[in-house]
């Protein structure tokens, strides 16, 4: 998986330090992300995975309400 920003490749250098993470890895992330120029920090539509959806419930009509208006009948 390639990184997404300079300060995501920062934290994983970081990381590689620590000895959190293996060489490989981080050599694998480097090598898919080439020699892209990346933004400094990741916008924040790349940083959503999935988009949610807002459950709409549908409109249901009642049974029986039928909503007629009656006239009265002139005298």
């Amino acid at each position: 998986m390639p990184f997404k920003s300079q300060a995501q490749r920062r934290k994983f250098a970081e990381l590689l330090v620590k000895g959190e993470i293996s060489p490989e890895t981080f050599e694998e992330w480097n090598r898919e992300t080439g020699g892209r120029k990346l933004p400094e920090r990741a916008s924040k539509s790349s940083r959503k995975t999935t988009k949610r959806r807002s459950k709409v419930a549908p409109s249901r009509k009642r049974a029986g309400s039928s909503r007629k208006t009656r006239r009265r009948a002139k005298k």
